[in-house]
């Protein structure tokens, strides 16, 4: 398949197609297999420090890539970076170089690469409480960098699962992950107990020799857990749901007690400073940012682009750099991206000629979509051993830009879900001015608690947050009928 790209980028890295590759389908092969990435070569064995260093320096536009790039806040960055740099100064490998980013996406996530390359995403940074909740996940990231975690453990598979750990912490590892190749043991457990426990001791130790709190690290752990029920009432009302600690990092209750069990073994005290932390997140994205659309209820928009698109009830919807993707029941799936029409400005031919070149194509038709030229046809397919039943949609948008639509299902029920995915696709249009003004970011917001201010006023303010209490004391760590004490400083999200 060649190279195609969503939105941003003229094209994607080859570490983002492997991710998704099978969502993307290779329709050109019979079976549906991902290319191997271009550094598979020093992924078989366990790196050497020099090649570490080149592993590193080597993923990291991948990396930025696949996960919307860094944030623009040079604010933000700059305390981040410096905050790792100090933590990194006390451990074995303090004169090593070390990068520090901020990605801009809001799955709740952080990981490292070999090399000293640690990110942690924006929605992350929203749930921390204080500075030394952020110092704790940045420890436990460079815990991993000095153990060698993260040389050991780059094989092909979980290099790309660390790519593909927005859809895991989503969608779990359930029949999209296996239709698709995205789940399983690769993604969410790509280290073992002992590296976990090591990663953690070692974070508990820098903490206390930067003069934080080491209990720090348990209570943002608690934070994620409370975090993930919050999760599971967005997706069913259930308010259950689980949480993958950063996608990679499996977490549970159990594991709080143990961060807490390491920190009591340690002399008490330890910094928690607030206003450094609130300061540096003061006005942060919260949520989708402009450069990658927004996802609203079951519709996504990108103004920018002046398109949007709405799946039906029952699909889930996540916003990715490079691709939009939605889960439904019963095995469904769809993924939508866009870019160069490779010249072929048809696009039934583009869909024959380019996308599905080499492939089985069946029922190939011309339609009309949104008053634009499309294409459509179906395939069959197969990825990780699991039959897929495909439909493919091509539109020719009046700027030249070919966006495309891939459906999946289970082999044999393309007739059962197909009018869910035609719904979708003939959905897609170009936004009015008017629409397009709607969509702006919401922001984190930061508020002084006055005498006699209650939870309730505060939550009035975020009338575009679903169970917006839930939210406002998870994010001002503020347990359920805890009531606010005057001068505090708290967050609030604001924006349409």
């Amino acid at each position: 398949m060649p190279t195609y790209a969503r939105f941003r980028k003229p094209f994607p890295s080859d570490l983002a197609r492997t991710a998704l590759a099978v969502l993307w389908l290779a329709v050109a092969a019979p079976a549906l297999t991902a290319p191997a990435p271009a550094s598979a070569g020093l992924l078989d064995t366990v790196l050497s420090g020099g090649d570490e260093a080149s592993l590193g320096a080597q993923e990291h536009p991948k990396i930025l890539a696949q996960f919307g790039g860094a944030v623009k806040d040079a604010r933000l960055q700059g305390y981040v970076a410096e905050l790792g740099r100090k933590l990194a100064s006390t451990t074995a490998r303090a004169r090593d170089p070390w990068t520090f980013t901020v990605l801009d996406s809001d799955v709740v996530n952080a990981f490292a690469l070999p090399g000293g390359y640690v990110y942690v995403t924006r929605g992350l940074l929203a749930l921390a409480k204080d500075e030394a909740e952020v110092a704790g996940v940045l420890a436990h990231e460079i815990g991993h960098v000095t153990a060698r975690h993260s040389a050991q453990r780059q094989t092909r598979q979980t290099l790309a699962g660390l790519l593909a750990a927005g859809v895991g912490v989503v969608f779990g590892s359930d029949t999209l992950a296996q239709i698709a190749g995205l789940g399983g043991t690769a993604m969410v457990a790509g280290y073992s107990r002992e590296q976990e426990l090591e990663a953690d001791q070692l974070g508990v130790d820098t903490l206390r020799r930067t003069g934080y709190d080491p209990f720090a690290m348990a209570t943002f752990l608690e934070t994620l857990r409370r975090d993930g029920q919050y999760q599971g009432l967005r997706a069913g009302g259930k308010g259950e749901g689980g949480f993958d600690f950063f996608a990679s990092h499996p977490q549970t209750e159990d594991r709080v007690r143990r961060a807490a069990d390491l920190a009591r073994a340690m002399p008490p005290g330890g910094a928690r400073p607030r206003e450094p932390y609130l300061a540096a997140v003061d006005g942060m994205i919260y949520g989708d940012s402009p450069e990658n659309g927004y996802v609203r209820d079951r519709t996504f928009a990108h103004p920018q682009l002046g398109i949007a698109f709405t799946v039906p009830k029952g699909y889930a919807l996540l916003n990715g750099a490079e691709q939009v993707i939605a889960k439904g029941t019963n095995g469904t799936a769809m993924a939508f991206d866009g870019g160069s029409a490779a010249g072929v400005p048809d696009p039934a031919a583009f869909l024959s000629d380019v996308w599905g070149k080499g492939a089985t194509l069946g029922n190939l038709q011309r339609i009309t979509i949104g008053g634009m030229p499309a294409a459509t046809a179906t395939t069959r397919g197969e990825a990780e051993g699991e039959s897929t039943d495909i439909r493919l949609v091509a539109i020719r948008a009046p700027d030249g830009r070919m966006y495309r639509f891939t459906f999946l299902a289970p082999a044999g029920s393309l007739s059962r879900f197909d009018a869910d995915f035609q719904a979708a696709a003939n959905s897609f249009h170009r936004l009015t001015a008017e629409e397009a003004a709607r969509y702006r970011p919401r922001r984190i917001q930061l508020a002084t608690v006055r005498p006699g201010d209650g939870v309730a006023g505060f939550v009035r303010r975020m009338p575009q947050e679903p169970y917006a209490e839930e939210l406002f004391r998870i994010i001002n760590d503020l347990p359920p009928g805890t009531p606010l004490e005057p001068g505090r400083r708290v967050k609030v999200i604001v924006g349409e």
